[in-house]
Order: structure tokens, then C-alpha cells, then sequence
């Protein structure tokens, strides 16, 4: 059995635990830093939108022999304006320019042809409006739009509203922190950036739903007990599924770590490059917000609801109950954890360990002691 198996069974069964829920705090302070960050790279950097989305004239020059300083040089003394130049591919450049009409595009095609050697027919180039760009980000907040309101009625109606707006603050987390480290890196933004901006949004709900619905099963008829308050059933459930959250998320990254190394250097930059590295990165922002953010969120409005502040104080009372009677039977040093939580009216464990021993000590105590079996038989 692998050590990673073991140490996932080992916090489904509750036997080792990392209480995510009561250091809440650390993560909505990392979480707001990287909120505060991204915020800012978008206000000061901006996006780098692609061509699709400012128009201009796009140039892909097959088999060139020309540097890219040297396609630079040549397009800009054209244009008098400023170009983008990339290698997409083995000898293959793309030229990027601002909007061009068709005969300026032929010219500029011709142009590079002679500083790049290559013939003009193989060079092909497009132009394109920005209205068609404008087009794609109106379908695409369309889309968002949608699939928010699709996401609510369902998380309030399969779980309840608390869960709904718990999932929603983690997509908006997602999405931010991820358009964020576009804006702070100068990746281009393309239409295959878009499509992957939307298709991480459902890959984060479906890692929030999977905690969610384990939690919903860990809560079931909570308040009928005494022994865990919610915040604790809740951290039982992201620790029960922290270890798929996590080996999903990598057996989900190991294809598009391939394709981003694939394009990045053998092929080029391209739509599938786009593509993957807007779902690599949002898939790792999303894995740390359906942990981290998203489960607290939810038992952090769950608790402060009447029942659930009512099952807390049994919750609390019962544990002091215990603590002290294990006290009084020896079985629990005055100085341990247990106690010290007992005196001042808090019992807050890390582990549950030593309150259960201490119980099970108690019980023991009181129960009656048997005879042992040779003066059992000469009573008979």
C-alpha cells in the first residue's frame, strides 16, 4: 500500500486530522492577498488581449530565415506602428500589426517575404475587425451569467443556499485570481483563453461539490448528538477528501503540463497552448479554494445559525462534563489539554484523542469490577 493511500485512509477514518476549519483566518488572509494582487495587476498591467479582441492584421510566415528583431524591424518600418512578433513553430513566425487594409496587407506580405526569404504566396495573413472580439466577450459574460444562475438553483435546491453562496464566493475567487495572473504575467488573452476561463469554473464546482457532499452526509441529522459541533463534522469532510481533491487535480494537471511544454517548446504558441494554460492555472487556484475557502466559508454561515450555536454549547458542556469526571478518576492530569480547556470553559482540541480516552477511562472506572474466575468458581 502506498504512503499516499495510507495517509488517506488514515484521515477518512478521522485517525489524523488537520483542522482547516478553525484556521479560517490564515486562509482568508492568503486568499484576500492574492485577491489584492490580482486586483492590482488588472488595474495597472491590464489585460494583453490578442488580435481577436483590438483587431489588426495577423502574418504567418512559414520556413523564415529572418531573427524576430528582424520581422520587428521590418513590419514596424512599415506600419510606423508597433508589432508583436513570436515563433509559433519550427521556422515559423507570426507577425502581428495594428488594422491593415487588404492592399497594405498584400504590400507588408511582400515585404517580409524579401527580409525573411520566403516567397510572398506562402506567407498567409488575415485581418481582423474588433467587433469580432467584442462579439466573443459579450457571448462569453453571457455565458458566465447563465451558468452562475444555473449553479445557484442547483447547489440551493440539491444542498441549500449556504452551499450556493459558499460555491459562488469560490468561483469568484477562482476567476479573479486566475484573469489576475494573466495580468500580472502578459499572457495574451485570446478566444481559447475565454473557453478555458469558463471551463475551469465548472472543473472548481465540481471539486467544491464533491466536499460539499460529504459534508452534507457528515451533517445529516447533526443536532440530534452531542459529540461534534458542524465546524467539526465539516473539517472531518475536507479531510476525508483532501486526498482525491489533490490526486484529481494532479492526474488532471499531467496532460495539460504536457501540452503547455509540448507548445511552449516544440510547437509554438497556438490555440491548444492557450488553452492549457488558462485550465493549468485555474485548475490549481481552484483546488485551493474548494480546501481552503470554500468549506470554511460555508461552516462559518452554517454556525452562526440558532441550532447550530445551540448544538455547540452541548457540544461544549458534555466535553467539560467528561474532562472533569476524568479529573476526578485520575485518569486525566490537571495540567493536560483536556483539563486546561475544562477550567476555562473551552475545549478546543486539535485532536479528539485525548477527550475519547479520557471518556472511555471514565466509563471503565465506574463500571463494576468482576471476580476474577478461581474465586467466582469456589462461590459456586
Amino acid at each position: 500500500m502506498s504512503k499516499m493511500g495510507s495517509i488517506g485512509q488514515r484521515l477518512y477514518r478521522g485517525d489524523i486530522s488537520y483542522n482547516f476549519i478553525a484556521r479560517k483566518k490564515f486562509w482568508y488572509a492568503l486568499s484576500a492577498i492574492l485577491l489584492l494582487i490580482s486586483v492590482g495587476g488588472l488595474l495597472f498591467r491590464g489585460l494583453n488581449f490578442g488580435i481577436e479582441f483590438k483587431g489588426g492584421a495577423d502574418f504567418s510566415i512559414p520556413n523564415a530565415t529572418c531573427s524576430i528583431e528582424q520581422a520587428r524591424n521590418t513590419s514596424e518600418t512599415f506600419t510606423g506602428g508597433q508589432t508583436i512578433v513570436t515563433e509559433t513553430g519550427a521556422g515559423t513566425i507570426r507577425v502581428q500589426t495594428e488594422t491593415l487594409t487588404p492592399d497594405q496587407s498584400e504590400e507588408l506580405a511582400v515585404v517580409l517575404s524579401e527580409s525573411c526569404g520566403t516567397s510572398a504566396d506562402q506567407i498567409k495573413f488575415q485581418v481582423v475587425g474588433p467587433t469580432w472580439g467584442a462579439e466573443i466577450s459579450k457571448k462569453a459574460l453571457q455565458g458566465l451569467g447563465v451558468f452562475l444562475i444555473l449553479v445557484t438553483l442547483f447547489m440551493t435546491i440539491y444542498f441549500e443556499w449556504r452551499m450556493a453562496v459558499a460555491a459562488i464566493v469560490a468561483l469568484a475567487h477562482d476567476m479573479i485570481i486566475t484573469v489576475g495572473i494573466y495580468a500580472l504575467t502578459g499572457l495574451e488573452v485570446t478566444p481559447a483563453t475565454v473557453i478555458g476561463f469558463l471551463t475551469i469554473l465548472g472543473y472548481s464546482l465540481y471539486d467544491t461539490v464533491v466536499v460539499f457532499d460529504k459534508v452534507k452526509e457528515n451533517t445529516r441529522g447533526i443536532t440530534g448528538q452531542s459529540i461534534l459541533t458542524y465546524d467539526e463534522a465539516a473539517n472531518l469532510a475536507v479531510n476525508q477528501t483532501v486526498v482525491r481533491s489533490i490526486n484529481t487535480s494532479i492526474v488532471a494537471l499531467l496532460p495539460i503540463v504536457a501540452i503547455i511544454i509540448v507548445g511552449a517548446y516544440i510547437l509554438g504558441a497556438g490555440t491548444l497552448l492557450d488553452l492549457a494554460v488558462a485550465l493549468g492555472i485555474g485548475m490549481v487556484v481552484g483546488t485551493f479554494s474548494s480546501i481552503f475557502l470554500a468549506t470554511p466559508v460555508l461552516a462559518q454561515l452554517k454556525s452562526a445559525t440558532p441550532e447550530m450555536k445551540s448544538l455547540a454549547a452541548r457540544v461544549k458542556a458534555r466535553r467539560s462534563q467528561v474532562v472533569k469526571k476524568a479529573v476526578e478518576a485520575g485518569t486525566l492530569n490537571v495540567g493536560s489539554p483536556g483539563a486546561a480547556g475544562m477550567a476555562t470553559g473551552t475545549t478546543d482540541l486539535d485532536s479528539m484523542d485525548v477527550l475519547m480516552v479520557s471518556e472511555t477511562a471514565v466509563i471503565e472506572r465506574n463500571q463494576p469490577r468482576r471476580q476474577p474466575r478461581s474465586k467466582r468458581k469456589k462461590g459456586s
